[in-house]
């Protein structure tokens, strides 16, 4: 019979020498699991004797404690009544804060549902998901400098129809709008990345899964349809041997249709609305379990990892353990040798790096032209600029690959210009997260419902029927245009150049 135990009892237990938790009314000794956790004994130790499930629930999937925990190890239930009382947020609790709009009907625009959102999810939530780095200008450049490009409407054009249908890596989609890996869905509703992606298939939108997503890639794509488009982010480890795991796990899953490498962050850039809560930092795993395999040896396989710092946000933790020595010389070819799936590149920000990408092709089919929605390096450039580098100096890259951005992305008028200087498509991140937050699955279907209205509206009003329509003609970009690079090419074209050669 399993023994019933006072919260007092389980708190002595919060040593090194004997850690207990309590997870979801069941104590766990896990001190025999503390050197195998992946983040490090510390971050357990920071919830020894306490009721953790408030901290653990939100980044770990369902069945994780089964696999890495063996039945021994559960001791008991504890007492309910024996527990402290906490403070629940709206999301936990189901309620909705009356001074903000309850019906998502009356949400008419991103900021609103950011809005509502912020109103119900927790602190730490809201610090994760707001936060960017340094001064947020990259973060709010991004979206301003959309404003500074006009449309040129053309009129007398029947715009009865509007088809926003288009197609990533060959893949058919209805919307030009794809959803970017954004991380710990599940800090904003309990839907999490599964929510998302039941309203991806609702609009026809593609998904890019977040390699530090609250639930597992099996758990995000179950039940979806043959023909969604989902892609896996990577984020390459210090030790390969995870990330080969994790690609192996990815070639099994049909609904996985291409590997994201992103390449934007190589290390975490200092976000201080997230560092600010120094309770963040102490009572999070310091990477999401949706990474980990339990075949993959914990041990250090081809470098050593260091150990992590000691006092972390959200963003800092999740980077622990990420490669930052990713090269075009090395890593390209280790990908290949693991998958044979299309390779996407996240975070190019410069003609020459999209240009160095085309090089690669056919291996890398498209490019997403990305400062990491701002959250990296701050004053990094803003998509829109690096399109524009592109068109200047090397504009065959738009030939020989797919050109997708994100950041930014607001308004359906944010869309249609991205797609006029000759994206394919636009991701939206932090809006899906926030949507969550504001109402679920649900909240995610109104964020892609005002998009894709907002897209059809302009569309329209600019006399163009399809997406494949919408090109330079359709824009003014002189007000961005003096704000563009304009030192040497350093391409170097004729011979492929010694110069770049020499990065490859």
């Amino acid at each position: 019979m399993a023994k019933i135990f006072d919260y007092t009892e389980v708190a002595k237990h919060n040593t090194a020498e004997s850690c207990w938790v309590i997870l979801y009314g069941k104590v766990y000794d896990v001190t025999s699991f503390l050197n195998e956790h992946p983040g490090g004994s510390k971050v357990i130790l920071q919830l020894a004797g306490t009721d953790a499930t408030e901290e653990y629930d939100p980044i770990h999937p369902p069945g994780i404690l089964e696999e890495n925990l063996s039945a021994e190890q559960m001791l008991g239930s504890v007492r309910p009544e024996s527990l402290p009382t906490t403070e629940k947020t709206p999301v936990q609790t189901g309620e909705v804060q009356q001074d903000g709009p309850v019906d998502l009907e009356s949400i008419l625009n991103i900021d609103e549902i950011e809005a509502v959102a912020t109103k119900q999810i927790s602190k730490k939530a809201w610090a994760y998901y707001y936060s960017a780095g340094d001064d947020l200008f990259s973060k709010k450049f991004n979206n301003e400098v959309y404003r500074k490009i006009l449309l040129r409407p053309r009129v007398f054009v029947d715009c009865t129809n509007c088809d926003t249908s288009t197609t990533f890596l060959g893949h058919n989609v209805k919307l030009p709008i794809y959803v970017s890996p954004a991380a710990m869905a599940r800090l904003a509703h309990p839907a999490g990345e599964h929510g998302i992606a039941q309203a991806c298939e609702k609009y026809g939108a593609m998904q890019v899964i977040s390699q530090n997503a609250s639930m597992t890639p099996e758990q995000i794509v179950a039940d979806a349809k043959d023909d969604q488009v989902f892609g896996w982010q990577l984020y390459v480890q210090t030790e390969r041997a995870k990330s080969e795991a994790m690609l192996e796990r990815m070639n099994n899953l049909p609904q996985i249709k291409f590997i994201c490498l992103t390449l934007d962050a190589p290390v975490p850039g200092k976000r201080e609305d997230d560092e600010r809560s120094k309770n963040i930092g102490s009572n999070l795993p310091v990477r999401a379990a949706v990474q980990e395999d339990a075949s993959v040896s914990k041990t250090t396989s081809d470098a050593k990892t260091p150990s992590p710092p000691k006092a972390m946000g959200v963003g800092q933790s999740l980077f622990w353990g990420t490669a930052a020595d990713l090269t075009w010389r090395t890593t390209l070819p280790w990908l290949a040798a693991h998958t044979s799936l299309p390779i996407v590149l996240k975070g190019i920000q410069t003609h020459e790096d999209a240009y160095l990408a085309s090089l690669h092709a056919p291996q890398i089919k498209a490019i997403i032209l990305s400062n990491h929605g701002g959250r990296a390096l701050d004053t990094a450039p803003p998509a829109v600029h690096t399109l524009l580098e592109i068109r200047k100096y090397c504009p065959e890259v738009f030939d020989k690959l797919e050109v997708w951005v994100d950041g930014g992305i607001k308004r359906g008028t944010d869309v249609v210009k991205a797609l006029a200087l000759g994206a394919r498509g636009v991701g939206v991140g932090r809006a899906a997260l926030f949507g969550l937050g504001a109402g679920g699955k649900e909240g995610v279907e109104r964020m892609l419902e005002i998009l894709k209205a907002e897209t059809e509206t302009c569309m329209r009003l600019l006399g163009v029927e399809r997406v494949d329509q919408l090109g330079l003609q359709h824009i003014n970009t002189r007000m961005v245009e003096k704000d563009i690079y304009d030192g040497p090419a350093g391409l170097e074209r004729p011979s492929l150049g010694s110069r770049i050669l020499a990065k490859l």
